[in-house]
C-alpha cells in the first residue's frame, strides 16, 4: 500500500504543479476570473493532499493501520472529486460540476479525520 500512495503522491504533485502552470500561462487570458479562481483552488487542494498522501506513505513503511489506508485512499477520492470537479467547472463552465465539489470535501475531512484516528491509535 505504501507504494501504491507513494506513487499516486509523486504523479498527483507533479500533475498539480503542471496544471498550476498550464492556469497561470495558459488559462489566464482565457477564463473569467471567477472560473480561473476555482480551477487555481482545485491545484492548491490537490498540492496539499499530494503532500499528505506522502507523508501516509512515509507512515504506512513504519506501521500498519487500516485507518492510514483509509486515509489514502480518502485523500486521493478527495482530489479526484474535489479538484478534478473544479477543473471540469472552470474549463467547461458546466454547472453540472458545482455538486461533485462538496463530496471531494467531505472525502477531504474523512481522511483527515481517519489520520487522526491513526495517529492516535498507533503513534507513541
Amino acid at each position: 500500500m505504501a507504494k501504491i500512495f507513494l506513487v499516486l503522491a509523486a504523479a498527483s504533485g507533479f500533475v498539480a504543479v503542471g496544471l498550476g502552470a498550464f492556469a497561470a500561462h495558459g488559462l489566464k487570458s482565457r477564463l473569467a476570473p471567477k472560473l480561473l479562481s476555482a480551477f487555481e483552488t482545485g491545484v492548491q487542494y490537490q498540492m496539499y493532499h499530494a503532500l499528505a498522501l506522502l507523508a501516509i506513505a512515509l507512515l504506512l513503511r513504519h506501521f500498519s493501520s487500516a485507518w492510514l489506508s483509509a486515509s489514502g485512499w480518502l485523500m486521493i477520492a478527495g482530489t479526484v472529486l474535489f479538484s478534478g470537479s473544479l477543473y471540469a467547472l472552470a474549463l467547461t463552465g458546466l454547472r453540472f460540476f458545482g455538486p461533485i465539489t462538496p463530496i471531494g470535501g467531505v472525502c477531504f475531512l474523512l481522511g483527515w479525520i481517519s489520520l487522526f484516528i491513526a495517529a492516535f491509535k498507533h503513534v507513541k
